[in-house]
């Protein structure tokens, strides 16, 4: 399928009652619960982004940008826990979609196990990266193009098992298929640098995903 009619099928069912459900659920948990954490230790995590800006070179980023690494930080953590929790509960609704677009039952059923490990691992990844590099983000484009990468990162892979873990059994099928999701999951990961909007993004790749491997 072409890329242009796969992004408007996952549009259109993006702004689906039942979809629209889901993610509100799941985005606005997620914020509510990285408010709560950062209303309560705010000062806490401040001192502790405060002294890792210390070894940074930026002289300004020291001394007045403390408190905006931090909700960069909190937004980070935001995206983090809605890309997670969206990995792990969309089961049912990406089997509803794939029944009314094309008519097709799951055929298997992806380890929780493995889903989890598989968050654990990209998310260790995407945040040490993240923290090893966060100075990256102060650089125009350079920065904005490295978060768009990590980004994708973090969705890819779990994606790739959820949604085709449901209907592909052949590896090497789905292989071939996932070779599609890294250029597919930079428009959801583009969300991300929109508040509100981003609470989509993983769910977006998750259902662009499902039309590519079922609309051939």
């Amino acid at each position: 399928m072409q890329l242009s009619k796969t992004l408007a099928l996952g549009l259109k069912d993006i702004l689906s009652i039942e979809v629209m459900s889901f993610v509100l659920k799941v985005g606005l948990g997620s914020i509510a619960l990285w408010i709560g954490v950062f209303y309560f230790y705010w000062h806490e995590i401040l001192a502790i982004i405060a002294s890792y800006l210390g070894f940074l070179p930026w002289e300004w980023l020291k001394t007045t940008g403390s408190a905006m690494a931090t909700f960069i930080v909190a937004y980070v953590l935001i995206i983090t826990t809605i890309s997670v929790l969206t990995s792990l509960y969309s089961e049912d609704l990406l089997k509803k979609l794939a029944l009314k677009h094309y008519g097709v039952e799951a055929r298997g059923n992806p380890s929780i196990v493995d889903s989890i490990w598989i968050n654990v691992r990209v998310n260790a990844i995407f945040l040490a990266l993240f923290l090893l590099f966060f100075w990256l983000i102060f650089v125009p484009i350079l920065g904005q193009i490295f978060m768009l990468y990590l980004w994708s990162i973090q969705i890819k892979e779990p994606t790739v098992h959820d949604v085709g873990g449901l209907f592909i059994h052949d590896k090497e099928v789905l292989k071939q298929k996932a070779k599609k999701a890294r250029v597919l999951a930079i428009v959801p990961s583009a969300f991300n640098y929109i508040p509100l909007l981003n609470i989509f993004a993983p769910l977006y790749l998750q259902i662009l995903f499902l039309h590519h491997i079922l609309h051939d």
